[in-house]
């Protein structure tokens, strides 16, 4: 098998083509996938209609209502051939955010008809980690890693009695809508607050475009504002943690357990796409554990999602923002959406129903790791898979001889179908599936020949690969 028809375990080439993910959704001509913030840089690019970035709202610009203007050469379309390498997920776009910066490129696999996100990394992908230790000192930050490291709230996925209008009331005092000024740009995006003195956690490309000398800041739903700074960042997943300069008093969000959910339970989406704050929409969990891979600030990054879909209206400058359980309690992190194919805000490139968010266990993980490291340990598993395969699972292509793989027992040509009792129909449902854990954490893993013969099991433990902060 040659190089061009596999993946590495660290590496995500978002220019090869992916068809082996039944659960993947390749570029279809007329929709793309985008991010829901609004940066005019980061803003996810697609060459053709397929999954893209949503289009940014912009700060500044001659933006008329409800239609924010584009940063230039952004918002084009991805190949929707392209399929996502380990590393990068393909096909979604990160949620707008305000600023004119680098855009960044998804490709997802097709499924049926729908434009759904799906890319898988292959269990170690890594990426740079960025930190501002100047943003205050550990003991600052204890309440925030205190809140990280608290049990979740117990989160009800039947038969409750919240209703959108109480979750509203609950969760509006707790996000935040993100402003990003550099040079001449701007930039706008959400967050959630996490602790008393305003520490908020919201996704890396919101906020990316003041990591250069640019200002942040952060408004209240009560209209009050504070200059923000960036403790940390992590490029790889597409979270980061900033701080509101002598905030006090704030309201943190509850944070809810992802591992609860279920399809089909009711979910609020609260934000400020396009730049209008505190906005709410409501919808279902229309699928889990969906493999959704972009292209990170450089062509070198990805971030991998193992994401929760959604429903709920997610557009422009919702990212970083909250999407809430019927208790109010944070589940996910609005980052990508679908929309469909268009070089205009006009003409359809918002919300058609599939926005994708990044699990809350997930997130905050990362955030504590960031908030107390200013750095980011990635489970790996080191393997390398196929890209393409007509076996039903993850085809191992090469395993290195001193690996933690090869010493459980994996070896060249073993297809990997589950983990955990989890299917995997793909080198990148793979990648998504260890990418959903944490270093340490023991994962079993169903194996066979590429016949579906010689079935066994395979027990390891996930190593890590670290990013070192900058």
């Amino acid at each position: 098998m040659s190089d061009e028809n596999q993946r590495s375990a660290w590496e995500i080439d978002p220019s090869s083509d992916d068809s082996s993910s039944n659960n993947s959704v390749q570029h279809d001509r007329e929709h793309e996938i985008h991010a829901p913030r609004s940066d005019r840089e980061s803003s996810f690019e697609s060459t053709q209609p397929g999954f893209s970035s949503t289009p940014s709202a912009h700060a500044t610009g001659s933006d008329q209502f409800g239609m924010p203007g584009q940063p230039s050469g952004s918002n084009q379309f991805v190949d929707p051939n392209q399929s996502a390498g380990f590393g990068q997920p393909t096909g979604v776009m990160q949620a707008p955010r305000q600023s004119p910066r680098k855009t960044k490129r998804f490709s997802t696999p097709a499924v049926a008809a729908l434009i759904l996100a799906a890319a898988v990394a292959s269990g170690a992908v890594t990426g740079a980690v960025v930190s501002n230790r100047d943003s205050g000192s550990s003991s600052d930050n204890s309440s925030a890693v205190s809140a990280l490291k608290a049990s979740p709230a117990k989160t009800k996925n039947v038969d409750t009695n919240g209703s959108v209008q109480s979750v509203a009331q609950k969760v509006l005092p707790s996000v935040v809508s993100i402003t990003v000024e550099a040079g001449n740009s701007g930039d706008t995006g959400s967050g959630s607050i996490i602790s008393e003195d305003g520490t908020i956690i919201t996704n890396n490309h919101v906020i990316a475009g003041a990591a250069n000398g640019g200002k942040i800041s952060v408004t209240l739903n009560d209209g009050t504002t504070y200059p923000a700074d960036i403790v940390a960042r992590d490029p790889e997943t597409d979270i980061a943690v900033i701080k509101a300069q002598g905030a006090s008093g704030l309201t943190p969000i509850s944070l809810g357990d992802s591992s609860k959910l279920e399809v089909g339970q009711e979910v609020v989406a609260v934000g400020s796409p396009l730049g209008l704050d505190a906005t709410v929409t409501s919808g279902i969990i229309s699928a889990q554990n969906r493999p959704v891979q972009a292209s990170s600030e450089s062509s070198d990054q990805s971030t991998l999602i193992d994401a929760i879909q959604t429903d709920a209206a997610i557009n422009p400058g919702n990212s970083g923002g909250a999407l809430v359980d019927m208790d109010g309690n944070l589940i996910g992190i609005p980052s990508v959406i679908a929309s469909l194919g268009s070089s205009s805000m006009s003409q359809g490139s918002g919300s058609i129903g599939l926005g994708f968010a990044i699990p809350i266990n997930q997130a905050r993980d990362i955030a504590e790791q960031l908030i107390k490291n200013g750095k980011v340990q990635h489970p790996v598993i080191g393997v390398q898979v196929a890209k393409e395969s007509t076996a039903h699972g993850a085809v191992i292509v090469d395993v290195p001889s001193d690996s933690d793989a090869a010493k459980a027992g994996l070896k060249r040509g073993d297809v990997v179908t589950k983990v955990d009792g989890r299917t995997i129909d793909s080198g990148l449902s793979l990648i998504a599936a260890i990418r959903s854990h944490k270093v340490g954490d023991t994962v079993k893993m169903e194996v066979t020949n590429q016949d579906g013969k010689d079935a066994r099991e395979i027990t390891m433990t996930l190593s890590s690969q670290e990013t070192s902060g900058e």
